[in-house]
């Protein structure tokens, strides 16, 4: 015991005397278990932080629900006519092509209609063809007196021009000798100051006089001859008025162009009316075939012997190659998502994925499309986090085997980033 106490001693004594002036720092063995346990807590925080982060960032990086479901646009197939089905060409859930005749309704009283409706028009058209031929026949006189009255008029509307040039030259005439009364009318005022101050001679003043009462009796002649051309207008105008008249009158022409005429405009509609008829009855003959309007598998409600009316729904026509997706997302969930970003979709039914995009959101939430829409303005109000509905389309060939089914609950992942 006395060596091993004095060892330790003796072996600091040559530590230090080998190491001079720097001497060796020695742990205890707990305080190195201690510095090894805070290593390790702080490893182990720095990995827990590091994970969290990852695992923030994963959980962040995507949105999904499970409130979703496979979606598709119906055809419904009604009747566009009444009748007797006598044929329904498919079975349930049988999948058809567009074009394809899934029911025939007895097209025999279509096909008399028809017949009917080609013999009405033919009657028409002989009718008019009639009526036609005597039109231009009778109508040579009503010609010959149109051009007799459209030359009168030609000559009313030449002896207007000339009257109004005339008119237009007296009032020019009468401008011109008012403008000389009224020089004349101040000279003989000047004169007449000049005169009452002796400064001219009266005989001068007697011709200013006279020729003012001459260039007064000159403008009373100009109107005259201003209103005569007046006259000679309205009267020509009342020949071109009466030219006019007797051109409309010819162009009634007899009564008896009048009456033929219109007896054939009339046969003219009439063939119109019957070919829309046959038009009508041609329709309602290709409407006894009922085609399918778009590819898909078939649910039918009609039955060989039923008695249809127009607008009753016979089958709907589900495609399924035109399935999409309609996912509900809370409202909180809706803030980084965009169109065209991947989408995983998990059907329940298969345990299958899907892959698709994000198409489109909604105007609005789907509370407002309902029948009773939500009525907030209320005072015992309970704030609800809504639901928008988003569109997920399915990538190309991912429906090939066409096992997705409308109404199908499904689980779509949006992946944000």
């Amino acid at each position: 015991m006395a060596d091993e106490t004095a060892s330790p001693s003796h072996s600091e004594t040559g530590a230090s005397a080998s190491s001079g002036s720097t001497p060796e720092k020695k742990y205890s063995p707990d305080a190195r278990r201690k510095r090894r346990r805070n290593v390790i807590i702080i490893i182990a925080v720095a990995v827990a932080i590091a994970a969290g982060l990852l695992l923030w960032r994963y959980l962040s990086s995507y949105e999904s629900t499970d409130d979703a479901q496979v979606d598709v646009h119906l055809y419904p197939v009604s009747a566009r006519i009444s009748g007797y089905v006598v044929k329904v060409n498919v079975g349930d859930n049988q999948w058809v092509e567009k074009g394809d005749v899934l029911v025939e309704i007895d097209p025999t009283d279509y096909q008399v209609a028809v017949a009917q409706a080609q013999s009405n028009l033919a009657n028409s058209e002989a009718t008019a063809r009639s009526l036609n031929i005597t039109v231009p026949i009778t109508s040579v006189n009503s010609s010959s007196q149109l051009q007799f009255t459209s030359s009168g008029i030609e000559d009313a509307r030449a002896a207007i021009a000339a009257a109004e040039k005339q008119l237009a030259a007296s009032h020019q005439q009468v401008e011109a000798v008012e403008a000389t009364d009224v020089k004349a009318q101040d000279d003989l005022r000047r004169y007449k100051q000049l005169v009452d101050k002796r400064e001219v001679s009266q005989q001068i003043y007697d011709q200013a006089l006279a020729t003012a009462r001459s260039s007064t009796a000159n403008v009373a002649a100009a109107q005259a001859n201003e209103s005569a051309a007046q006259q000679v207008v309205q009267q020509t105008q009342s020949r071109l008025t009466q030219a006019i008249a007797n051109h409309q009158y010819a162009q009634t022409g007899p009564q008896q162009v009048s009456s033929t005429r219109e007896r054939a405009q009339a046969a003219i509609a009439d063939v119109q009316e019957k070919r829309a008829l046959l038009q009508q009855a041609e329709l309602n003959l290709q409407y006894t075939k009922i085609i399918a309007p778009e590819s898909g598998e078939v649910t039918k409600t009609v039955v060989a012997g039923l008695n249809v009316q127009p607008g009753q729904q016979m089958l709907t026509v589900v495609p399924l190659r035109d399935v999409y997706i309609t996912a509900n997302f809370k409202e909180t969930q809706m803030k980084h998502m965009r169109p065209g970003q991947r989408v995983e979709i998990h059907v329940d039914s298969s345990g299958r994925d899907y892959k698709g995009r994000l198409d489109s959101v909604a105007g609005a939430t789907g509370p407002l499309f309902s029948v009773l829409p939500p009525e907030n303005a209320t005072g015992n109000y309970v704030k609800i986090v809504q639901r928008i509905p988003v569109k997920v389309v399915l990538d190309p060939a991912e429906n090939r085997d066409l096992q997705l089914r409308p109404g199908m609950s499904v689980e779509p992942t949006v992946y944000l980033r």
